[in-house]
């Protein structure tokens, strides 16, 4: 099965040359770390900055340039800065591509919960309610189950929404999946994951149709 870089890696054959990106909190930020070299893309966080570039090395960081999670990023020749109002603005008036989400459940209608645990507590939902609201291409980036070894691909989300029948695609640690009207659809399965490891991992309904290849990462 996949680590989170490897979930990263997979999503990020995802992105197009000239596409322009959202990364969530989480495994997200991990994807500019393996997009093509020989492609342009414009990573945007919604803290206000258009060309994000892979983190920063040991030693290297600057603590002024961060993304939304608060991680320090390095920016791209031709980077910019600006504030929320102007950030909010590309992503409302769907100026972005794609956006890669992270999830704490998915619901097999493509329903996502991502932002709130009922009884812990939270700063706000930050930019994730505009996000799905606004985006049209949204990738969920997710283990498949949770530190109890239950399903984090569900029938019905049990956690509060943050979006309702948005999301397109989910990559996890055993698969990649995309939502269809009739449930998950299995595309790929994680090197040495078999189809039956990942329906045991799956409450929503899961669709097979013919051999499942391997996925290449």
């Amino acid at each position: 099965m996949l680590d989170k870089n490897g979930i990263a890696k997979r999503i990020a054959r995802e992105v197009k040359d000239g596409y322009y990106v959202n990364l969530g909190i989480g495994i997200p930020t991990l994807v500019a770390n393996f997009v093509r070299s020989d492609i342009n893309v414009e990573f945007q966080s919604e803290n206000g900055v258009l060309g994000m570039g892979p983190f920063p090395f040991e030693g290297e960081e600057d603590a002024d340039i961060i993304n939304a999670g608060k991680q320090t990023i390095t920016t791209l020749p031709g980077a910019s800065f600006f504030d929320s109002a102007l950030s909010f603005g590309m992503i409302r008036g769907k100026h972005v591509d794609l956006t890669i989400l992270g999830a704490m459940e998915v619901a097999e209608n493509g329903d996502i919960a991502n932002w709130k645990i009922p009884g812990k507590m939270v700063k706000g939902m930050g930019g994730a309610m505009d996000l799905v609201a606004s985006a049209e291409n949204i990738i969920v980036a997710m283990m498949h189950t949770n530190k109890a070894g239950k399903s984090k691909l569900l029938k019905r989300c049990t956690l509060p929404l943050t979006g309702v029948g948005c999301v397109k695609k989910i990559v996890t640690n055993l698969a990649v999946i995309e939502v269809i009207p009739d449930g998950f659809q299995l595309l790929e399965r994680a090197p040495g994951v078999s189809v039956e490891e990942i329906q045991r991992a799956t409450e929503g309904k899961l669709i097979i149709a013919g051999d499942i290849p391997e996925m290449a990462v």
